[in-house]
């Protein structure tokens, strides 16, 4: 994956809509459509009222698999157990505010791991939130769901956030990535390139396609529309 920068679009299909007995065929077939990342949504059932899976799944999802893992921790006890997904060696950990007790020393636990480091938003928490943090992660995710479960509908209300990010970053001079995740299918991408988002996660739009390559390169297609209507 290139250097941190608003300026490349990065589809992260999220493994979390696939077919947990077939999580190989699911990684070939995003090999296949050139996805840029694979979104591994870690829940505890405690942060979030869904159980997913751990660092074992991660690394074995690692070993038959080149494209980079975009590892969301949506568990409680991130301050304990980063340790854990560090050894994982995926390219991005992103931890919720929410859940962090120490954020600024867990942002820099991961990213003295030589790890991208990401924090995350819930849609009812402000982006303030984060102003602290932002000279530090390498992407801030905007939740445009209520995390926990697949396959829900898009928080119309993220796109002004997105737009508001977009400015405080402009304010303290950075360029993270700007991920959003949930309910993204062709046409909220497209709304969401517009406001600014540059890595966009999409699990039902494509592990539920009846062609989820051709779905990867739909999205890709119509990001790009948007960048070309801006330039």
């Amino acid at each position: 994956m290139a250097a941190t920068t608003s300026a490349q679009t990065l589809i992260a299909p999220s493994l979390l809509s696939a077919d947990f007995t077939r999580l190989r065929e699911a990684t070939a077939l995003m090999e296949e459509a050139g996805a840029d990342l694979l979104h591994c949504d870690v829940m505890d059932g405690h942060f979030v009222p869904n159980l997913t899976f751990g660092p074992p799944v991660i690394e074995a999802i690692k070993k038959h698999t080149d494209i980079p893992l975009d590892v969301h921790l949506m568990i409680s006890n991130v301050d304990e157990t980063i340790d854990w997904y560090i050894e994982a060696g995926p390219k991005i950990i992103s931890v919720h505010a929410e859940a962090c007790i120490h954020l600024h020393r867990v942002i820099q636990t991961i990213k003295d791991a030589g790890i991208l480091a990401g924090v995350v938003l819930n849609p009812g928490s402000s982006i303030r939130m984060i102003e602290d943090v932002i000279d530090d992660v390498d992407l801030v995710m905007l939740m445009s769901v209520n995390p926990g479960f697949g396959g829900q509908s898009f928080i119309d209300r993220v796109v002004d956030k997105c737009v508001h990010l977009k400015e405080m970053c402009a304010e303290h001079g950075v360029s993270p990535i700007i991920e959003i995740d949930g309910g993204i299918n062709p046409e909220t991408a497209a709304i969401m390139a517009k406001a600014g988002a540059t890595c966009f996660v999409a699990g039902n739009a494509v592990f539920g396609a009846d062609d989820p390559v051709k779905m990867v390169q739909t999205l890709r297609t119509e990001i790009d529309n948007v960048r070309k209507e801006e330039q």
